[in-house]
């Protein structure tokens, strides 16, 4: 489902376009919000574990706007973003490369899930974000 139009007036976030880089604008934080609200059983799993510091301390926050993107959950501090993947990233992977090589050239580091991976073994998901907040590999 898209919530916006791809047309030139308005960028979907969806598909990486965007008006620049480090630009937030209204548009990103009004379908950030839009994500939150209509978020997937696997999301909802996660944050869960994630959400009010309950993974030793560390902050994330969920559907944040960084540059031209939103990022499904964010630890500011430790630089580190999870991404939860559904089918739709079997096919884009090209649009998943580039936007990963500009977060990577933020200096943020990018772990993905697939949503099966968190519905299934939602621990061993859990262990590997806390390493990874943790400086362990």
């Amino acid at each position: 489902m898209s919530y916006f139009s791809t047309s030139d007036k308005t960028p979907s976030p969806l598909a990486g376009e965007g008006w620049g880089e480090g630009e937030m604008n209204s548009t990103y934080v009004k379908f950030a919000r839009v994500l939150r609200k209509n978020s997937t059983e696997a999301e909802r799993k996660l944050w869960g574990n994630l959400r009010a510091k309950r993974l030793a301390g560390f902050k994330f926050k969920r559907q944040q706007v960084i540059g031209k993107y939103i990022v499904d959950f964010i630890c500011f501090e430790k630089r580190v973003i999870v991404e939860m993947d559904g089918g739709q990233h079997a096919v884009n992977v090209k649009e998943d490369t580039i936007r990963d090589n500009w977060l990577k050239g933020q200096g943020f580091s990018i772990l993905r899930f697939w949503n099966n991976e968190v519905l299934t073994n939602i621990d061993g998901v859990v262990a590997v974000i806390h390493d990874a907040c943790s400086g362990k590999k």
